[in-house]
């Protein structure tokens, strides 16, 4: 019976876990990006935390995406050498190439048209984050009670990570659905798999039900 049992809740889990995409919600954020070379990875922390290196490359790009792996990368091909040009070494301070990428009129909010995209130096302490880096040359900034970062230079003026209604910026031009404004609590462009991990304990729970159901029979 017990073996049994493990085997319907594996059987559970993997039925869950393959549903769990299907469930994805859609959101529209300012995704966090590191480059290395001429390739953009997806940043494994947030920008307050990140504390990047002189010489170093990074970018933002405003996206509608289910998660980091559906995200579009910023585009351009600039390096740090054509960014950073004209900004000279100094003592005690670093140089971080940022590309601010406001992504496209498809995934902008209704109403609004996003500005281009653009390259900037920032030159801040050795010790300062890519938050900080940001705060010096794309004010102002909004960000949430949570601290996810909301607008750059004011783009967009309202909105933060919200929930797109189905369909949400599938189509071409601007966006015209309505979308859904999540809590602070639930501001992530990953929500979706919490919604996959609570199918999986549903599926758990009734395997390891009826495996005690036969039990006792």
């Amino acid at each position: 019976m017990i073996r049994r049992a493990l085997t319907l809740l594996l059987t559970a889990l993997v039925l869950g876990t393959a549903a769990a995409p299907a469930q994805a919600a859609t959101y529209r954020y300012w995704s966090f990006w590191d480059r290395d070379g001429s390739k953009w990875t997806y940043a494994t922390v947030g920008p307050s935390i990140s504390v990047p290196s002189d010489g170093d490359v990074q970018g933002f790009r405003f996206t509608v995406s289910e998660d980091s792996a559906q995200a579009a990368q910023p585009r351009g091909e600039q390096t740090f050498g054509t960014i950073c040009a004209r900004t000279p070494e100094r003592d005690g301070q670093k140089r971080v190439a940022l590309v601010l990428d406001f992504g496209t009129a498809k995934d902008a909010p209704s109403g609004e048209t996003p500005p281009r995209l653009r390259t900037v130096c920032a030159q801040v302490p050795e010790d300062a984050t890519t938050a900080e880096a940001l705060a010096e040359v794309a004010k102002p900034l909004r960000y949430d009670s949570n601290a996810l970062l909301c607008a750059i230079e004011g783009y967009p003026t309202s909105g933060c990570g919200e929930e797109l209604a189905k369909g949400k910026g599938k189509g071409k031009g601007k966006n015209t659905d309505t979308t859904t404004t999540a809590d602070d609590s639930n501001s992530s462009p990953s929500l979706g798999l919490w919604a996959g991990a609570a199918g999986v304990a549903a599926l758990a729970a009734a395997a390891v039900w009826q495996s005690r159901r036969r039990r006792n029979d």
